[in-house]
């Protein structure tokens, strides 16, 4: 019996996720299918999986935090983060876990000595990366439009700041964790507090894959070296395909076949 699984999310229609898990299930003779569902109620999750019949489901912004409410189980990483965007079913129960944060890391391995680093937004991939980089060695600060989402941050120990108290700094890292630029020409943060900050990067990453982003071309036109969020997605994609298929696979065999979509 086909094995059935979906990405919510709100904009969903860009994802490349079902394109990357079907490609993996047919190479790898395995049975499912994968779909996209664009959720605009993130409270209607539970109920949206259980209706479909799914055997697991990826969650995108912006309701990576109403999946984790949505879970009657959650790993240790999951329960640590407050964020979940892998969901399996098992014995009639939602297992959450969160692959976006050992993705990211993995996917900013390359760049060696870029330990201080600043996140463009606090939302649920800033959630979850931030504590995962922080364990790793890595000195986050968070720039956030307003302050209300910080006080989470600032409760584990974060440096944190607004548009207006922001103080210019020097990062190794400059990360847009944020969907702005998604689908429209809109910056992450101010372009004055960018013009500051940016040439004094090494690198400038963006979580939003696909596309050269505002951000990125702002980046590149001061010779800053960039990064999309296409290894990010690769990588949580084959941690959370591994979850998928009860641990099937290795992580290169899936990695190679996965790769693939990424070049059609």
């Amino acid at each position: 019996m086909k094995q059935l699984f979906t990405i919510f999310g709100n904009p969903v229609s860009h994802s490349k996720s079902p394109l990357m898990h079907n490609l993996s299930f047919k190479d790898l003779n395995y049975n499912g299918c994968y779909s996209r569902y664009k959720l605009e109620d993130g409270s209607q999750l539970r109920d949206k999986f259980l209706t479909l019949n799914l055997k697991g489901a990826n969650i995108t912004v912006p309701h990576k935090e109403e999946a984790y409410k949505a879970c009657d189980e959650l790993d240790k990483f999951a329960q640590k983060v407050g964020t979940v965007n892998t969901i399996i079913k098992k014995n009639n129960k939602l297992y959450g876990y969160n692959t976006d944060a050992p993705g990211f890391l993995k996917a900013i391995e390359e760049f060696e000595n870029s330990k201080k680093v600043l996140f463009l937004g606090a939302g649920g991939t800033a959630q979850s990366t931030s504590i995962i980089l922080k364990e790793a060695g890595y000195n986050i600060t968070i720039l956030n439009r307003s302050s209300k989402r910080l006080e989470l941050y600032k409760d584990r120990g974060f440096q944190c700041y607004t548009f207006q108290d922001f103080k210019i700094d020097k990062f190794d890292l400059i990360i847009n964790m944020t969907s702005a630029g998604l689908e429209d020409d809109s910056l992450p943060c101010p372009i004055e507090i960018l013009k500051e900050i940016v040439p004094l990067a090494k690198a400038c990453i963006d979580v939003i894959y696909g596309k050269e982003t505002p951000f990125l071309k702002f980046a590149k036109d001061y010779n800053i070296p960039t990064k999309d969020g296409s290894d990010m997605l690769l990588y949580q994609g084959i941690i959370a395909f591994q979850y998928f298929t009860d641990n099937k696979f290795t992580f290169k065999e899936i990695e190679k076949v996965m790769k693939r979509a990424f070049i059609l």
